[in-house]
């Protein structure tokens, strides 16, 4: 059975997206690019074979000749095309955050459970690279012992926008490593300070913060949105009897001058293109079989994330260790539940 997706913002993540569903996803159909820019979204189409293309984003998810959505849209519009998803029954892939607002997420998790089956599939990719999926392995295997840290660290070759700021860095770049760090521990976290050291120029000084989790475990993650020499994310697993850590991704070596050198890459899209596909293809896996992905990100997922970042922001402007107060766990979040048949 061919499955007919349309992918909504024709922007750096949704062209990508848009690639994995032409190139890389057997069974799948790109049937729609959907964006407000229409020369954009029709130079997509083109480039990857979609079937159509529009700039009404309800429109599309109401079609009929499209069974499931993948939003690569703007973050704000994430929750309310979720939420839209939902009621028309329309399983959705959609790129993180489901919301930088923590209230937003409750609210999409209020109308996933109304309608009593999982349809929100959240893009922490992560959880799908090789890296972390062997760090996750060596733990669940008992091979470290029980788990006592993590570090991370997240650099980017500079700032998104000149406006960026370190309560940002936190909100918009940390998650990945909030949501990976609980997938690889099986923990929640309970607390996080928030400091940066002082740059010699006007630029977004690095971030770092320091988490407790419920299983007693210390966990750092450094987010350097200036780091100036290239994209590179890294973490290292430190349990009671060995620990695990990522290696920088290069694929070859240049060696010249006296000297030995890698590259590194300018931004994430390369380096995480693997999971990406892995994510996609499990995605569609979601779609044909109304079981959901083992491995994951839901609606709970995105509420965590987003409500450890609002604790880190307070963290960060107050200088003080701050606690992560959540809600418990609802039920649905704790069993698999397919899409509605």
């Amino acid at each position: 059975m061919t499955i007919r997706l349309a992918v909504i913002g024709a922007g750096l993540m949704g062209a990508d997206h848009a690639k994995i569903v032409a190139e890389d996803m057997p069974g799948a159909q790109l049937q729609v690019i959907c964006d407000m820019d229409a020369n954009r979204a029709r130079a997509l189409a083109d480039g990857c074979g979609a079937q159509d293309v529009s700039g009404d984003p309800q429109s599309v998810i109401a079609r009929d000749d499209v069974d499931a959505v993948i939003i690569a849209s703007p973050d704000f519009t994430h929750a309310p095309l979720s939420t839209a998803c939902i009621a028309a029954g329309k399983p959705v892939l959609c790129e993180k955050p489901l919301s930088q607002k923590s209230g937003e997420c409750l609210q999409v998790m209020q109308a996933e459970q109304n309608v009593g089956t999982r349809c929100v599939m959240l893009g922490f990719m992560r959880r799908y690279d090789q890296a972390y999926v062997e760090m996750k392995q060596a733990l669940d295997q008992g091979r470290l012992g029980r788990a006592l840290m993590m570090h991370n660290f997240h650099r980017n070759v500079e700032t998104p926008a000149s406006d960026f700021t370190g309560a940002m860095a936190i909100t918009n770049s940390a998650p990945h490593e909030f949501d990976v760090v609980r997938h690889v521990l099986g923990c929640e976290f309970t607390s996080v300070t928030a400091t940066q050291p002082r740059r010699s120029d006007g630029r977004v000084a690095p971030v770092v913060m320091v988490l407790e989790t419920d299983g007693g475990q210390v966990v750092t993650i450094e987010v350097n949105n200036n780091a100036d020499y290239g994209y590179d994310v890294r973490a290292e697993l430190v349990g009671e009897r060995g620990s695990v850590a990522m290696n920088n991704v290069a694929y070859s070596r240049t060696d010249m001058r006296l000297a030995a050198s890698t590259r590194y890459d300018a931004d994430w899209r390369g380096r995480y293109h693997e999971a990406y596909v892995r994510q996609n293809r499990d995605f569609l896996r979601f779609v044909n079989t109304g079981v959901f992905p083992a491995i994951a990100s839901d609606c709970w997922d995105g509420y965590c994330a987003a409500i450890v970042a609002e604790a880190g922001a307070l963290a960060l402007d107050s200088g003080q260790k701050t606690p992560v107060r959540m809600i418990g766990r609802p039920d649905f979040y704790s069993i698999q539940k397919g899409r509605a048949a």
